[in-house]
């Protein structure tokens, strides 16, 4: 059986939920990963009214969606990040953001994250997808030279932060599956490792899965999915190309996305690099058996085309697995 294709709501949260739900309805999703922002899903308003989650399912039910995931990337980035600045205040919302002092920010978006696992159980939703934020993120470059016990600092803070959340998460029976991506404690296949040894391998955190994110790093997103095969618990279909030409670079230059000097970007799905086929291959591989959730980023092309194109490039390259060798065909019967 063809695995279900979802569409991530989070560049569409200016639109009204019902709308959208419409929208995904009559391209042709099975359903949705439906983000904490906008109008879409609201943690604090699942917190507080016992009929918000009903009137979610509502919505959903009447244009035959079905609800996989909810994604909480825009507060969860707030749990460990340094600095906290005006980058966050721009994407928290200000019973999260407060006085801005940044220690404030971090612990009221700890808070919200346990919530939207519980708000996540009480939908019937067994995933939270997002980010974890990093306290070393901003150490990259490597000069002034790091020493390594701030590396380690890094992981640990983490640790520390996200081990109460995770409790959360255990006691209510979700899973969080952060999204490997610059900006974050893990953004490539070593990091990854060491996030996870971090947290002793905790079976509550896991990965949502995104290609996009290691192809414009030169990484082979295949062989991270055989080395995270059991910590797969969502995956995104998102494109990204490269564009290194000799004179852009792979860092970007502080160019705002779709800007052609950039050395990658992201791209409707199908319209770079990124191997889906052989991704789709290597999920049977791993009997990853959850939704394909599109999330589509392409500052130079319509959304309202890229969605429905996406959706039937997935619905073409995936693949049922086989419960038959070809060539038992040969075997004589005689």
């Amino acid at each position: 059986m063809a695995r279900p294709v979802t569409l991530f709501t989070a560049q569409w949260a200016d639109i009204p939920f019902e709308t959208m739900c419409q929208m995904a309805s009559d391209w042709g999703f099975d359903g949705l990963e439906i983000a904490c922002w906008g109008d879409h899903f609201e943690v604090d308003k699942a917190m507080e009214d016992d009929s918000y989650i009903q009137g979610r399912w509502d919505i959903l039910n009447k244009y035959n969606l079905k609800c996989f995931a909810i994604g909480t990337h825009l507060v969860s980035q707030g749990v460990c990040d340094h600095p906290i600045d005006q980058r966050h205040q721009g994407i928290l919302p200000s019973r999260l953001w407060g006085d801005g002092d940044p220690e404030g920010v971090r612990q009221r978006c700890a808070e919200d994250v346990k919530n939207t696992a519980r708000a996540a159980a009480a939908l019937g939703v067994g995933v939270v997808t997002g980010f974890t934020g990093s306290k070393i993120w901003h150490t990259l470059a490597g000069f002034p030279p790091v020493p390594p016990e701030m590396i380690e600092d890094g992981y640990r803070d983490f640790a520390d932060r996200w081990n109460p959340i995770l409790d959360v998460f255990d006691e209510v029976g979700v899973k969080f599956g952060l999204e490997v991506h610059q900006s974050e404690i893990a953004y490539d296949l070593w990091t990854t490792k060491k996030a996870l040894e971090a947290i002793d391998h905790r079976e509550a955190f896991g990965i949502n899965y995104d290609p996009s994110h290691l192809y414009w790093q030169l990484l082979d997103p295949v062989e991270f999915l055989y080395e995270f095969k059991d910590r797969i618990y969502h995956m995104h279909v998102k494109e990204s190309v490269r564009n290194l030409n000799g004179r852009n670079g792979i860092l970007s230059s502080h160019l705002v996305f779709g800007d052609r000097r950039r050395g990658w970007d992201f791209v409707s799905p199908g319209r770079g690099g990124v191997p889906f086929e052989k991704i789709f291959r290597a999920l049977n591989d791993i009997n990853y058996e959850g939704p394909l959730s599109i999330e589509w980023e392409d500052n130079n092309m319509n959304r309202e085309q890229g969605a429905p194109e996406a959706l039937a490039l997935v619905r073409k390259l995936d693949l049922v697995p086989s419960d038959v060798l070809f060539d038992d065909a040969f075997q004589s019967k005689d």
